[in-house]
C-alpha cells in the first residue's frame, strides 16, 4: 500500500496561540488541519476521512451550523477538498472505492457526497448516535445535509473483532485488505474510531479526534493548549473513555523497538507536516514526493 497525506480544509479557530500553540498571538485565528489519508490498495483507492467537501465550500451556510462556522471559520479553498486533491494526484474520483470514517463530525464527513460510488465504513454506534440527534450540540456537529451516502454505509459492531496491540479492532472490513483496521476509540463520540494501516511492515494509526495536540502523546509530560483542552471537553461524549484512550495511545506511541507504531491525530499541524513533508497549507501533489 502507498499512503498520501491530505489536509482537507484547515479550520481557523478563535484563540490563536491558545488553540494551536503556533500562532503569533491569541487575537488572531489559529490554524488546525484536517488530516485525511488516501491509500492505494490492490482493491482500489481508500480514503480515510474526507474533511470538508465541495458542497460545503459552495454552500457553507446551507450545510454547516452557524455556531461552528463562527467558532472554527474553515478556510474554504476548493483545491484543498479531498475530491480536488485526489484529482491532482492523477486519479479519478471514481477510483475511490471505499471511505473509512473515524467519526461523523461535520469536518470529517463533509466530503462523503463527492465520492458517490464509494462504500462508507464506520462503527454502528457512531451511525446510531449521530442519527438520533439528541442534543443541540449533536445537531450542530452531525449534519444530515452531508449524508447522501447513507444507503452505502456499512456499519460494524464495535464489540466484535480481534485485538490489535492491546486494542479491540474490527478486521475484515468488507472489500478491504486485512492490513487496514478500524480500531474503536470512544470518548470524543460514542462510536469514534482510529484507523490503523500496515505499510511496508510498519503500522500507522490515525487516531482521529482521540486527542488534538501532539504533546498530548508525550509519555513523561503530556500537555495540551488551553483552548484545545476546553474544546475537547466541550465536544466529548464520554470523558472517562476519552481520557482512558488517551492514556492507552500514549503507551502505544511510547512502545519501544521497531514495532512501535506511528500515532497521529486529525488536527495537529505539526504532526501533519512531519508526516507529509509539506506545509499544511499546500494540497497534495504540490510536492510530488509527499505520498509516503
Amino acid at each position: 500500500m502507498r499512503v498520501h497525506h491530505l489536509n482537507c480544509i484547515s479550520t481557523c479557530p478563535l484563540g490563536g496561540r491558545l488553540m494551536d500553540g503556533r500562532s503569533a498571538h491569541v487575537l488572531e485565528r489559529g490554524h488546525l488541519c484536517c488530516h485525511c489519508l488516501l491509500v492505494e490498495t490492490s482493491q482500489g483507492l481508500v480514503l480515510v476521512d474526507t474533511g470538508l467537501g465541495l458542497r460545503d465550500v459552495a454552500d457553507p451556510r446551507g450545510r454547516l451550523s452557524r455556531f461552528f462556522l463562527g467558532l472554527v471559520s474553515p478556510d474554504f479553498r476548493e483545491e484543498m477538498t479531498a475530491a480536488r486533491q485526489v484529482e491532482r494526484l492523477g486519479f479519478d474520483r471514481a477510483d475511490v472505492r471505499h471511505i473509512v470514517l473515524t467519526h461523523l463530525d461535520f469536518d470529517h464527513a463533509g466530503g462523503l457526497d463527492d465520492f458517490p460510488q464509494a462504500t462508507v465504513h464506520l462503527l454502528a454506534s457512531e451511525r446510531d448516535d449521530a442519527l438520533r440527534q439528541r442534543s443541540w450540540l449533536d445537531r450542530q456537529r452531525f449534519r444530515p445535509q452531508q449524508w447522501s451516502s447513507r444507503p452505502r454505509w456499512r456499519a460494524y459492531d464495535s464489540t466484535q473483532g480481534e485485538s490489535w496491540m492491546g486494542f479491540d479492532c474490527i478486521r475484515q472490513l468488507d472489500g478491504l485488505p486485512p492490513e487496514l483496521l478500524l480500531v474503536p476509540l470512544p470518548g470524543h463520540t460514542h462510536g469514534h474510531a482510529g484507523v490503523a494501516l500496515q505499510v511496508d511492515g510498519a503500522w500507522r494509526l490515525l487516531a482521529g479526534d482521540a486527542y488534538f495536540f501532539h504533546a498530548e502523546m508525550d509519555p513523561e509530560r503530556p500537555r495540551c493548549t488551553p483552548g484545545l483542552r476546553v474544546y475537547q471537553w466541550m465536544m466529548e461524549k464520554d470523558r472517562s473513555a476519552r481520557l482512558h484512550n488517551q492514556r492507552r495511545l500514549r503507551a502505544l506511541a511510547a512502545h519501544a523497538g521497531d514495532a512501535a507504531p506511528t500515532v497521529f491525530c486529525s488536527h495537529d499541524v505539526t504532526e501533519f507536516e512531519r508526516l507529509s513533508g509539506r506545509s499544511a497549507r499546500l494540497p497534495a501533489g504540490a510536492l510530488l514526493a509527499t505520498g509516503r
